[in-house]
């Protein structure tokens, strides 16, 4: 005797009667697959109304010009759509400044490129318009004029560096670096 499933009634069959053919097995299992397809596309159907099935979401693009919305009496503001990406995903594309050590941690990414670390040259112009770069793998630096582009999580706040002391109040924790 052989049980097979056909919709949803149990049949017992004579084996030595019914013929075992590729069309036999599909004629008498389709109802069974159109059922399960059928939950299956309503399940899937359910999740994503249900808004539990979520594509990620792209970075968010974002220049230099758009970090700081001017001064004040405690020096630069940031600008309300940087405190809107506070946390978010951000691409921004800038160039590394020459770093204090050939293998690090974090860098300075500048809307320009910047030939002099500013650390070893008191007459360097640091520009305002900077962002620290973190990584959490140490990588070696790029040539100073090598455009570069950053895709990361926005951070504010002040944050000191432990090996440097480099204190900062905006960074990117890097989650890729193409150049």
């Amino acid at each position: 005797m052989q049980r097979s499933l056909v919709g949803s009634e149990m049949c017992i069959r004579d084996s030595y009667r019914t013929p075992r053919t590729p069309q036999s097995f599909l004629r008498r299992c389709t109802p069974l697959f159109y059922s399960i397809f059928h939950i299956l596309r309503h399940s899937f159907m359910a999740l994503a109304l249900a808004g539990a099935v979520t594509l990620p979401a792209a970075a968010e693009d974002y220049s230099f010009d758009e970090i700081y919305s001017g001064y004040s009496a405690e020096g630069l503001t940031f600008s309300d759509k940087t405190m809107s990406l506070e946390g978010g995903e951000v691409t921004i594309s800038g160039f590394m400044a020459p770093p204090l050590t050939p293998t690090i941690h974090f860098f300075v990414l500048t809307e320009v490129p910047m030939s002099v670390c500013p650390f070893c040259s008191s007459d360097a112009d640091w520009p305002d318009n900077i962002i620290v770069v973190k990584v959490d793998d140490s990588i070696t630096a790029l040539p100073y004029d090598t455009p570069i582009t950053v895709t990361g999580t926005l951070e504010i706040g002040s944050e000191t560096d432990e090996e440097t002391g480099f204190v900062s109040q905006l960074r990117i924790r890097a989650t890729s670096i193409d150049s």
